[in-house]
């Protein structure tokens, strides 16, 4: 297994200039380490989400790099996003979920069949080619550089601990986030 605040800080090192949609226990963690915060774009109270709003910001984006850091309940609840990431297939997303088998940031309760659910095989049956699954903090440092870098949509599924303590969230808001994602990217185009 491999602790949670090991891989947001690996991809935090390659990150570069992504822009990042985070939700729940991956965005605790994220907004702890991320120094581009006019790139990252927070999803609150809208679990499930993020691969959809990544998915979008994918599609009006090509240029950019796309990294969703999601959690295992909050893609159990949208599983149908694999599929339409499959259909447009954007390849500048990069798909990041954190299977811990809880609900970490209500209370640790355990997320409905997290011994029986391989999220690797899902996306890869949903259509999705690139599909890798990671449960040792060494190989995936080695190998997510390339992973990045390959045509998308690319999925990782990591399987995470959690550390001792965990870091408490800053308050926020997503329509405050997207306001500032929009208003990065705009000026981004118009220095171009």
């Amino acid at each position: 297994m491999i602790f949670i605040s090991d891989a947001i800080d690996a991809i935090n090192k390659i990150r570069e200039d992504a822009v990042v949609v985070s939700t729940m226990t991956a965005n605790l963690y994220w907004e702890q380490v991320s120094v581009r915060n006019e790139l990252d774009l927070p999803i609150f109270g809208a679990m499930g989400k993020a691969s959809s709003v990544a998915l979008g910001v994918a599609i009006a984006r090509p240029d950019k790099k796309v990294l969703v850091l999601d959690g295992d309940g909050s893609l159990l609840m949208n599983l149908g996003t694999l599929v339409t990431a499959a259909g447009k297939q954007p390849s500048n997303l990069v798909h990041f979920v954190f299977d811990d088998g809880v609900y970490h940031t209500t209370g640790d309760q355990p997320v409905p069949g997290s011994n029986i659910y391989n999220f690797t095989e899902i996306a890869r049956g949903a259509g999705i080619k690139g599909s890798y699954m990671f449960d040792d903090i060494e190989n995936f440092v080695v190998d997510l550089p390339g992973l990045i870098e390959k045509k998308g949509p690319i999925f990782v599924c990591l399987k995470v601990v959690h550390p001792c303590k965990s870091p408490a969230s800053r308050i926020g808001t997503s329509s405050e986030a997207i306001k500032r994602v929009m208003c990065h990217l705009k000026t981004e185009i118009m220095r171009t």
